[in-house]
């Protein structure tokens, strides 16, 4: 079955992560994504420490698959006449530059509204393009530590800790390409002819972090570092030290919290009024955590993840992303591509027909 946007062309000026990661969704729906790379290429192409791999990064195959590349000198007069034949034809435009680089050389959108007017045009940049801070550099970590994310993860009293992969950036392509979808969905139904979308990463970033920007913005509720203890701040929602291992349990609504206090024969606890009930046992939370860690640590991770899992609970034991990878689950879900002999992550959900997907690879970069 064909799949939703074949017949879609995507000419994608983007590079390194936010923007490519946002044309990677488009390709694996089935758009044409024609890659536009400067002479020296995409810099992702590099973000390796294996010298064999410079030009062809895991990274960046990663995000790459299915794409066409075409090499184009934008600072020359040839290069932007042929960047022009290309918008003319195409259905969408992605770019990341710094605001004011397209204007620069022609290509911003109300250049482009004579030559394509129902071109979708999506721009990808730190802080959008408007705003007092809409010139300042910024990459993945730069927003998050301004955006007060680096502030949420750890104890209090910690330093200030970046999330572990480029999660701002992540999160600004997906939201880009549900933003790139909808905008077809408008073209689509006549709504629009085409459209112009401004994506920030700072914007995206606090988006993403919702569940506790709108309790301080509607209830003034500061949000509070609770290191491996969940959302809910509750005591059984935490990560504990086994007898080999650890374990993450979200026991979060009253009958969780039973059957988990049951498993750890502890349910007396619930007869005690400084655990009796939700309130008490988070203003009673680190003696909470005494009496549950200590039954923890009686039984290895394993036994516990099986034991907890098997009454209901939300429960995994704490895994290296090596492992995650083994899991058998992920393979019956057709969760990875072979682009090529590539073999890579697929788009994360699944349709009865007409899926997400490749079989190709990330293009080399074009001569």
């Amino acid at each position: 079955m064909p799949k939703a946007l074949e017949g879609i062309t995507v000419v994608d000026f983007s590079h390194v992560v936010a923007g490519p990661l946002a044309t990677h969704f488009l390709a694996l729906n089935g758009a044409r994504v024609i890659k536009i790379e400067p002479p020296a290429g995409d810099p992702l192409r590099d973000y390796t420490a294996q010298r064999e791999q410079i030009g062809m990064s895991p990274a960046f195959r990663g995000i790459n698959a299915g794409k066409d590349s075409v090499v184009l000198d934008l600072k020359t007069a040839s290069g932007r006449a042929e960047a022009l034949r290309l918008i003319r034809d195409a259905d969408i435009l992605v770019e990341n530059f710094r605001p004011g680089v397209m204007a620069r050389l022609g290509l911003d959108p109300d250049s482009l509204a004579a030559v394509n007017p129902a071109l979708i045009y999506c721009s990808v940049s730190g802080f959008g393009q408007t705003g007092a801070l809409r010139e300042v550099a910024a990459i993945d970590q730069i927003v998050q530590a301004l955006c007060g994310l680096m502030q949420l993860s750890g104890h209090e009293g910690d330093p200030a800790l970046r999330v572990g992969f480029p999660v701002v950036d992540t999160f600004t392509g997906l939201l880009a390409a549900f933003a790139i979808q909808t905008a077809l969905v408008q073209r689509e139904r006549g709504l629009v002819r085409g459209q112009t979308i401004d994506v920030a990463m700072l914007d995206a970033a606090l988006v993403m972090l919702l569940s506790v920007v709108n309790p301080l913005l509607m209830a003034g509720e500061a949000p509070a570092r609770t290191g491996n203890r969940g959302f809910s701040r509750a005591p059984t929602a935490d990560t504990f030290a086994c007898a080999d291992g650890e374990i993450c349990v979200g026991a979060v609504q009253p009958e969780q919290v039973e059957t988990l206090l049951a498993a750890l024969d502890l349910s007396a606890l619930l007869d005690d009024p400084a655990f009796a009930d939700r309130i008490a046992r988070i203003e009673n939370a680190e003696a909470m955590h005494l009496h549950l860690a200590a039954a923890f640590a009686r039984k290895p991770a394993a036994e516990w993840e099986v034991l907890l899992q098997a009454a209901g609970l939300p429960a995994a034991r704490v895994r290296s992303v090596e492992e995650a990878l083994d899991l058998p689950h992920l393979a019956e879900r057709g969760l990875f591509l072979d682009a090529g002999g590539d073999r890579l992550l697929n788009a994360g959900f699944i349709f009865r027909e007409g899926g997400p997907g490749t079989d190709r690879p990330a293009p080399a970069l074009a001569k």
